[in-house]
């Protein structure tokens, strides 16, 4: 064990919050909670969608991503780095929005989504500041969007690996590209941060990386969408499953800036071969 594995292990706070996080971030999905709610599986439904429906989720998903980025994230004022969160606050305000789409279907989805989706982002940030994060830096805003790309662990996980951290490869993958194709306007570091982009450059980071992620947060998107359409749901679904998805991402987020708390204090493969050591799932 080296000395940062050694410190890590004899702080017994670090160590309560790691042991926190990873409660959190391999907790059940939010596929299975929905799922519970209604009673019965949302997958098979869901490949039932016409194409066209299907398309049409996508592209309200990442319409709603990117614009609660740009609302959220570059408007949160960030004077009180370390002020704690307001969880409550968020959750009550996703209700509100959820009980406004209700079952109204995809018009109501294209109205509702963005205004929750942006709630969820700024509980999210709201995290990511409580844990002492400049919502300023670049590198602040990636890890609050990566959030939308955490669905806890799945089941079908690779044995030596976790939906969190696949998760979290997923992300550095696409900065890596995007770093190339920005090469003299950014410097990326070996797990995706990304320093000195001007505007131009920040604006083509922020649609790319969207993009990349409503891939995956609009599977659950999709999911929320067929159960709020099961008849015994109905419009009183829509306040529920919005207080249950904003509790869920403010649980990932939570746990992801935990994470990224104590990576910067003890390395990202100490934390991440502690991480393994709590699950027994995780190797380097």
């Amino acid at each position: 064990m080296n000395e940062l594995a050694l410190r890590l292990h004899d702080n017994a706070q670090d160590l309560a919050d790691l042991e926190r996080a990873v409660g959190l971030l391999e907790s059940p999905t939010l596929t299975a909670k929905m799922a519970n709610l209604i009673g019965g599986p949302l997958e098979f439904a869901v490949r039932k969608l016409p194409n066209a429906v299907s398309s049409r989720i996508q592209g309200v998903t990442e319409a709603a991503l990117y614009k609660a980025a740009q609302t959220a994230l570059w408007t949160m004022d960030d004077k009180q780095p370390g002020k704690p969160a307001s969880p409550r606050l968020h959750k009550l305000a996703a209700a509100a929005s959820g009980a406004l789409g209700g079952a109204g279907g995809l018009p109501a989805l294209a109205i509702e989504l963005p205004l929750s989706t942006t709630i969820i982002m700024r509980a999210v940030a709201d995290v990511a500041r409580s844990e002492g994060f400049d919502l300023n830096e670049m590198a602040t805003r990636q890890a609050c969007l990566e959030v939308f790309a955490l669905g806890g662990n799945s089941g079908q996980d690779d044995a030596s690996e976790t939906g969190y951290y696949l998760a979290r490869g997923f992300t550095t993958e696409v900065m890596r590209h995007l770093s190339a194709e920005l090469a003299g306007t950014a410097i990326s570091g070996s797990h995706g941060v990304l320093l000195g982009l001007g505007p131009k450059e920040a604006g083509k980071w922020l649609a790319r990386i969207v993009e990349k992620i409503a891939a995956r947060f609009g599977v659950v998107v999709s999911e929320k969408f067929v159960a709020q359409a099961v008849p015994v749901i109905g419009a009183v679904a829509g306040a529920t499953l919005n207080t249950m998805f904003t509790a869920y991402y403010q649980d990932m987020a939570r746990g992801h800036f935990i994470i990224k708390r104590l990576e910067s204090k003890y390395g990202f493969d100490t934390v991440k071969l502690a991480y393994g050591g709590i699950t027994g799932r995780l190797r380097l």
